[in-house]
């Protein structure tokens, strides 16, 4: 049973791991659908089981979120504020870190990959018009978004689940990880200056400088309210998916009108992946190897050693690489308690595990999404990519890890 167990899992993560399989190419939801699917047929989980896997906190969640970024989209937010940020930049660089920060900000409490699908159209056209290169800015919106996202239990699915799994206050959790973040973010702008800052133009084409008019409508200026409520009540502590659903409901009533469109907008096979992850992971547990894996892996991963945190930072940038950061998140959370302080772990398993995403172009969705949203326009290779996100990822892991361990011990 446990052979065919291990096959299963090992099937489902290939199709996960590699964006198509060219013997299977049914894509990363479809995928994990199928791992569930034979995760009970063989009996690793009963259907009764399966159904208590999924953790409905993050998914609600997730769905939340997605839905208020939709109204946010509708409204031209988007549009609005990167056409503001245009008529404010006065040189391609500082249009640049400031598609960066903004991308950071909006990614802390977004999800990052909304922030992205949504923002890349936007900056595409901007750089466009402005004959300006789009490898550079394409790179710093991606990067940015996940650095961000590593600073709130809403910027990323994973942070989601951890939020979900630990219990961890909201208000709490952005005290220790923002500044990890914040730390993290400085030196990917530096970076980005370093890359890239010499080699933009000194000024912006002609035809660059006369950005988007758009006016906040009331619509815009409601939408932004009632998520200005709803950010307040993470803050005090709110229940967050029930108090992101009240927000999307309050939106709802108020647009008197079936949201149907609205609903079109969310991306509803990621949240199928994400229930089907919970159950491909569940029924790989049961076999009792993840388990033993870990007993002989706690006496080198000690986070109260500098040794030991540097072997798990290791280990979860390298695990969210090869088998993406959400199963990782799923795989280490139970055993946090084995390895040191567990509210040190959270954070840590948190930050970790999102900054990997910006080891590669396949290392996250978030980049993917930008990729793919710019392909019409821009092939954003591979090594292009590397080259800087491998610098990145490095030292913005080292000075984050550094900074939570000041915070936390």
């Amino acid at each position: 049973m446990n052979i065919t167990i291990y096959v299963i899992f090992g099937l489902t993560y290939a199709l996960i791991a590699s964006r198509r399989l060219s013997l299977l190419p049914i894509g990363r939801p479809a995928g994990a659908l199928l791992g569930t699917v034979l995760m009970v047929a063989v009996g690793a989980l009963t259907p009764e089981e399966s159904y208590r896997a999924v953790d409905g906190n993050t998914i609600l969640l997730l769905f939340g979120m997605m839905v208020l970024t939709a109204y946010l989209e509708k409204a031209e937010f988007f549009r609005w504020v990167t056409a503001k940020i245009q008529w404010a930049a006065r040189t391609p660089w500082t249009l640049l870190w400031s598609i960066s920060l903004l991308s950071a900000v909006l990614s802390a409490f977004l999800v990052n990959d909304a922030v992205c699908l949504l923002m890349t159209p936007v900056v595409v056209a901007v750089c466009t018009r402005a004959a300006l290169p789009l490898g550079p800015y394409l790179i710093g919106l991606a990067t940015s978004a996940n650095i961000g996202s590593a600073a709130t239990l809403v910027g990323n699915p994973q942070n989601m689940i951890i939020g979900s799994m630990s219990g961890f206050p909201f208000t709490e959790f952005l005290m220790l990880a923002g500044p990890a973040a914040c730390a993290g973010l400085a030196i990917n702008t530096a970076l980005l200056w370093l890359y890239y800052g010499r080699r933009l133009p000194q000024g912006f084409a002609a035809n660059g400088e006369e950005g988007d008019e758009v006016a906040v409508s009331r619509r815009l200026g409601f939408v932004l309210l009632v998520i200005g409520f709803v950010v307040a009540g993470f803050f005090a502590g709110l229940h967050l998916a029930y108090t992101t659903l009240a927000g999307t409901l309050v939106l709802i009533v108020a647009d008197r009108r079936e949201p149907q469109d609205i609903f079109a907008r969310v991306d509803w096979s990621l949240l199928v992946f994400f229930c089907c992850l919970f159950v491909v992971v569940e029924g790989l547990a049961g076999t009792g190897i993840v388990d033993r894996a870990w007993s002989n892996a706690v006496p080198h991963l000690s986070l109260r050693e500098p040794g030991g945190l540097a072997m798990f930072t290791g280990l979860m940038t390298l695990g969210s690489n090869l088998v993406s950061n959400v199963p990782m998140v799923l795989l280490t959370g139970p055993h946090l308690g084995e390895l040191g302080p567990e509210r040190a772990g959270w954070i840590l398993l948190a930050f970790t595990t999102t900054v990997a995403g910006n080891l590669t172009l396949l290392g996250s969705v978030a980049n993917i999404i930008v990729a793919e949203g710019a392909r019409s326009r821009y092939t954003l290779g591979f090594f292009e990519y590397l080259r800087f996100g491998l610098v990145s990822t490095i030292l913005v892991l080292a000075a984050g890890v550094t900074v939570l361990w000041l915070l936390l011990w």
